[in-house]
């Protein structure tokens, strides 16, 4: 008999066959109340991504959110139309993933982290699970080194530390969107991923051609998901641009975070609560929505590999800074930057309102002469401030009040300071040098 040889090594495919499931489960969609999808005969569990066969997309991917007297709620990752009562529900067996890898550079990708730049299906990536926990509080590395983003009034008065997570608040209309677009342009970090969770959708191209710049775009991953789009997607828009940030600080990088905006995250989450049944607590925000946006914000940081340095907004409902939102926030986040209508009013821009604003980690990214510099002009503005109704009235006597007196000569050179075109890029040295002569004109009075 002839010699066969050695047999091929089938261990391999032997393990795989023995993994495969040949037959496929499903279920049939029963009801849609709303937002929800409600179907019965799975098998799943919550964040499982499901698979609903539809007459007019043919396939609509959708995820398990709850459960109901023995049937499945499922939110759609899509648009519902072509659902009708029996449509087969097919459990994947997995939750939803998002693509990562250093070829996102340069791309603009929607919520579910899918092309949209015209440029091609993505190449070279990986899979990875949206859902993860924040760093181990052991394991984040302290935060000691200063992000220059290039606008003196944060550098200057509000200096952010590399792996710092910070807020900026408004209204609606006061240029929240133009700074987040100057520091993703000009902030000295490695990568910057932008995420623009329900926004307008002419807003977008704006941003990305006006705000952010061809030379920020290439060093930067934008993920995108308009108002118009279900709940979901909104939801996984901000999850999704995380979950690259997380890839390339595990590269050891140093990224800038920007998630344009917060409160359209929890209005996202607010709507998916409500569909499924949570009750309201407070201003219509379901207790889910509370729950959430610390494992969102956590997830930046520090850990031992690099750096997320998170810029987020928070759309400021009615001018109104203690509403529930921006209350969570705040508590959550190492610092806030507040924009003022009024300074907005005044053509001040920047319009952030240096006195109402903090950075919980200045004292440690800067050194003693900065702090004394910041601390002065802090002082020479409160100054001002507190008899600022007197000077517009003329009612204010020259040499009443030494402080007073140094702040008004010291005004104009403040003002120059803190007004800063949105595409001008301001080395920190420079902006140190403009503070330090304030500095000296004020403690020379």
């Amino acid at each position: 008999m002839a010699d066969l040889g050695a047999l091929p090594d089938l261990t391999r495919y032997h393990t795989v066959l023995s993994r495969l499931n040949t037959i496929r489960l499903s279920g049939r969609v029963v009801q849609v109340v709303g937002l929800t999808i409600e179907a019965t005969g799975l098998d799943c569990q919550i964040g499982e991504v499901c698979e609903i066969q539809s007459s007019m997309s043919g396939k609509l991917m959708a995820e398990v959110v709850g459960f109901r007297e023995q049937r499945i709620l499922l939110m759609p990752l899509g648009e519902m139309q072509g659902i009708q009562p029996g449509s087969p529900v097919f459990p994947t067996g997995s939750s939803f993933q998002a693509p990562v890898g250093k070829s996102l550079l340069g791309r603009v990708l929607d919520g579910l982290g899918r092309p949209i730049d015209g440029l091609g299906d993505l190449t070279d990536f990986e899979l990875v699970p949206t859902y993860r926990s924040a760093p181990h509080p052991l394991t984040r590395r302290s935060i000691t080194q200063p992000l220059v983003t290039g606008v003196r009034a944060i550098d200057g008065l509000l200096t952010c530390g590399k792996g710092q997570r910070i807020g900026i608040f408004s209204g609606s209309g006061v240029g929240k969107s133009t700074l987040l677009g100057s520091i993703a342009r000009s902030s000295r970090s490695d990568v910057s991923v932008v995420a623009l969770v329900g926004e307008r959708g002419r807003e977008v191209q704006e941003f990305i051609e006006r705000d952010l710049g061809w030379e920020g775009l290439q060093r930067s991953v934008v993920v995108v998901s308009t108002s118009d789009q279900p709940a979901l997607i909104r939801l996984k828009a901000a999850w999704v641009a995380t979950s690259i940030a997380e890839y390339f600080r595990d590269c050891g990088l140093d990224v800038t975070l920007l998630m344009d905006s917060v409160t359209r995250f929890a209005m996202a989450q607010r709507e998916v609560g409500l569909a499924i049944g949570e009750p309201p607590a407070s201003k219509g925000y379901t207790p889910s929505v509370f729950a959430l946006l610390p494992k969102l914000l956590e997830r930046a940081g520090t850990n031992e590999h690099g750096s997320i340095t998170g810029f987020y907004t928070v759309l400021v409902e009615g001018d109104d800074f203690n509403e529930p939102i921006c209350d969570a926030a705040r508590s959550i986040l190492d610092g806030h930057i507040v924009l003022s209508r009024d300074l907005a009013a005044r053509n001040h821009y920047p319009a952030i309102d240096v006195l109402n604003s903090v950075s919980r980690v200045m004292p440690s990214v800067t050194q003693p002469n900065h702090r004394a510099f910041a601390h002065q002009i802090r002082k020479l503005m409160a100054s001002y401030e507190k008899a600022r109704d007197l000077i517009n009235i003329g009612a204010y006597v020259e040499g009443s009040d030494p402080d007073i007196d140094a702040a008004l000569r010291a005004l104009p050179a403040i003002l120059d300071l803190l007004q800063q075109p949105p595409d001008q890029f301001s080395p920190l040295e420079e902006t140190l040098m403009r503070m330090e002569q304030i500095y000296t004109g004020g403690s020379d009075s």
